[in-house]
C-alpha cells in the first residue's frame, strides 16, 4: 500500500486537525485526553490528517469518535457464520438432532439479538492474539441485525424494501428481511432432514458434505455472511449515516452543539457510524494490504487484539484483499482510497465541530464522502468479478477429478451474495437496469455438472458478460478482469 496511501493522503487531506490524537478506550467510549494539549475549537493549527482514526473533542477533550454499535453488528455477522460453520459437525456426529425450528432460533439469535438476555454470552470472534473483549457485552449492547438491515430502520432508506429487493424471487414480498428468513428456513429444513438421514446429493451422486450446501449450488453460509454485509453494513453506510437527502440527518445532521451527554457533535458521530459500518481499524491508514487482509492487527502491541479498535471487519478486509490481487501493471489502492475519503471528512469535521460547515466545507464533505463509498463499492464489485473468476475456473475443472462442487458452490455464493449490495447505494454507478442485468446473468444458482455442455457454455457466457459489465462500470482495467477462463484476473 505504501507509498501510496501516503502520497493521497498528502496530496488530498491536508485539512486541519485540532489538538493531539487521541483513541478510543477499551469499551468504546471516549478516552480520557492525556496530551496536555489545549483541545480548545479555537486551536485551529493546519496538519495532515492522521494515520489513525484518532480525532479529540471540541468540547472537552477527550475522543470525540463513537462506533462501537457498528462494530457489535459486524460480530454478530461473523458470529453467525461462525455458528453454521460447526452446524454439520454437531449433527453428524449425534450431538445435535434438531426438530423443525430449532436452527431458525440459534440463527434469530445473531439476527435478534438480545443483549438483556444474552449480552454475557462470549462470542466466537477468532483473532490472531486474545480477543480484549472476551462476551458481547464488553463490545456494545443494545444492538442487533434486525432493526438495521434496509428496510426495517424507520428513516433514511432511499426507497421501500417491502417489496423492492432486485436480484433474488422470494414467495411473498422481496423484502431483504424475507430473504434472510427465506435462507433460515433452508438451513434449517436441511438440517432437519440431514439428522433424520435424509442427505442430498451433488450432481455425481455424492452427499453433500455441508447442511448448509443444497443440491442447486447454493451455499447458504457464504449468501447470508455476503448478503448482511452489503444490506446491513453498506446499506446504513451509504444510505444512512452518509447520505445528504433528509433534513437533520446524516450529512444534514447538526453540527454546533454536542449531543447531549456526548463528546461530539451528531454529524461527527454521523460520520462515524458511517466508518464503522465500513469496518476499518483505527489505524487501517497506517497498514499494509498485508496486515489488513489479515483480518486484525496489534497495532498498541499489548499482545490483545481489540475488537473495537484493532479488527478491519468486512467490505474494508475485502478491499486490501483485491488491492494485493490486482495485476501488476493494473495496481489499485481502494484501502488508500477509502482512507482518504473517511479520514479527511473526520478531520474537516474535527476542525469545524462547534462552529457548524459553510456551504463550501458542506461540499468538501460530500466529496470526502463520495471518494469514500465509491472506494468502498469498488472493493465490492471487484470481490463480485473475483468470485466470478473462481466460478469460471470451476466450471473449467467439471468432469475431472479435481472439480470440487463444494468449492463452487462457495465461490457462486459468495459472488452472488455481494453483488446483491450495489442496491443499496443510492449513489451507485450501477444502473437500476444494469444491476438487473447482473443478477438475470448471475441467476440464483449456479450451472452445474448436471447440465449439459449447450447450457454450461450459455451460463460462462453470462458469468464473462457479468464480469464486462462492471469492469466497464467501474473502470476496471481488462488485466484485472482476467481471461475468458477466469485466470489472470482479481
Amino acid at each position: 500500500m505504501f507509498p501510496s496511501r501516503r502520497l493521497l493522503l498528502l496530496s488530498f487531506l491536508l485539512v486541519a486537525c485540532k489538538g493531539e490524537d487521541a483513541v478510543v478506550d477499551d469499551t468504546g467510549a471516549p478516552a480520557d485526553d492525556t496530551s496536555g494539549g489545549d483541545d480548545s475549537a479555537t486551536d485551529t493549527n493546519p496538519s495532515v490528517v492522521p494515520d489513525t482514526y484518532s480525532f479529540v473533542s471540541a468540547f472537552g477533550g477527550g475522543s470525540s469518535v463513537g462506533y462501537d454499535g457498528q462494530t457489535f453488528r459486524h460480530l454478530l455477522i461473523e458470529d453467525m457464520k461462525a455458528q453454521l460453520s460447526g452446524l454439520t459437525g454437531r449433527i453428524d456426529d449425534g450431538e445435535l438432532f434438531p426438530v423443525s425450528g430449532d436452527i431458525e432460533a440459534e440463527l434469530n439469535f445473531y439476527f435478534e439479538f438480545d443483549s438483556d438476555t444474552s449480552g454475557l454470552v462470549p462470542h466466537q470472534k477468532s483473532t490472531s492474539a486474545d480477543a480484549l473483549q472476551t462476551t458481547y457485552d464488553e463490545v456494545s449492547s443494545g444492538k442487533d441485525l434486525i432493526g438495521k438491515i434496509a428496510g426495517n430502520d424507520a428513516v433514511g432508506q432511499h426507497k421501500d424494501w417491502s417489496n423492492g429487493l432486485v436480484g433474488w424471487d422470494i414467495e411473498g414480498d422481496d423484502s431483504p428481511e424475507r430473504l434472510v428468513r427465506a435462507w433460515f428456513a433452508a438451513i434449517d429444513a436441511a438440517a432437519v432432514a440431514r439428522a433424520n438421514g435424509d442427505v442430498p446429493l451433488d450432481p455425481r451422486g455424492q452427499p453433500i458434505t455441508k447442511v448448509f450446501l443444497d443440491a442447486q449450488g447454493r451455499d447458504h453460509q457464504q449468501l447470508l455472511e455476503k448478503f448482511l454485509r452489503g444490506a446491513v453494513a453498506f446499506s446504513q453506510g451509504a444510505d444512512d449515516y452518509l447520505d445528504d437527502d433528509l433534513e437533520g440527518k446524516g450529512l444534514n445532521a447538526d453540527h454546533v452543539v454536542a449531543e447531549e451527554g456526548k463528546p461530539w457533535t451528531a454529524l461527527e458521530h454521523a460520520w462515524d457510524e458511517g466508518f464503522g459500518y465500513f469496518g476499518a481499524s483505527v489505524a487501517y491508514g497506517s497498514l499494509t494490504d498485508d496486515q489488513i487482509a489479515a483480518g486484525d492487527h496489534d497495532a498498541n502491541q499489548d499482545g490483545k487484539i481489540d475488537l473495537l479498535t484493532e479488527v478491519s471487519w468486512g467490505h474494508s478486509g475485502n478491499a486490501a484483499k483485491r488491492d494485493l490481487g490486482a495485476g501488476a501493471t493494473a495496481p489499485t489502492d481502494y484501502t488508500a482510497e477509502a482512507w482518504a475519503g473517511f479520514a479527511g471528512g473526520r478531520a474537516l469535521l474535527a476542525e469545524t465541530a462547534g462552529q457548524g460547515l459553510s456551504a463550501d466545507q458542506l461540499a468538501e464533505l460530500k466529496a470526502h464522502r463520495d471518494q469514500a463509498v465509491l472506494a468502498w463499492e469498488k472493493a465490492i464489485a471487484a470481490s463480485v468479478v473475483h468470485y466470478i473468476n473462481a466460478v469460471l475456473a470451476d466450471m473449467a475443472l467439471m468432469d475431472t477429478e479435481a472439480y470440487s462442487f463444494a468449492d463452487h458452490a462457495k465461490h457462486w455464493s459468495e459472488g452472488k451474495g455481494f453483488a446483491l449490495a450495489f442496491q443499496f447505494n443510492p449513489r451507485s454507478p450501477l444502473s437500476d437496469a444494469d444491476f438487473a442485468t447482473l443478477h438475470s446473468l448471475l441467476g440464483e444458482a449456479p450451472a452445474l455438472e448436471s447440465a449439459d455442455a449447450e447450457a454450461r457454455a450459455a451460463y460462462a457466457d453470462g458469468l464473462r458478460a457479468a464480469r464486462q459489465l462492471l469492469g466497464e462500470t467501474y473502470g476496471f482495467a481488462a488485466e484485472n478482469l482476467g481471461d475468458s477462463n477466469g485466470d489472470g484476473g482479481w
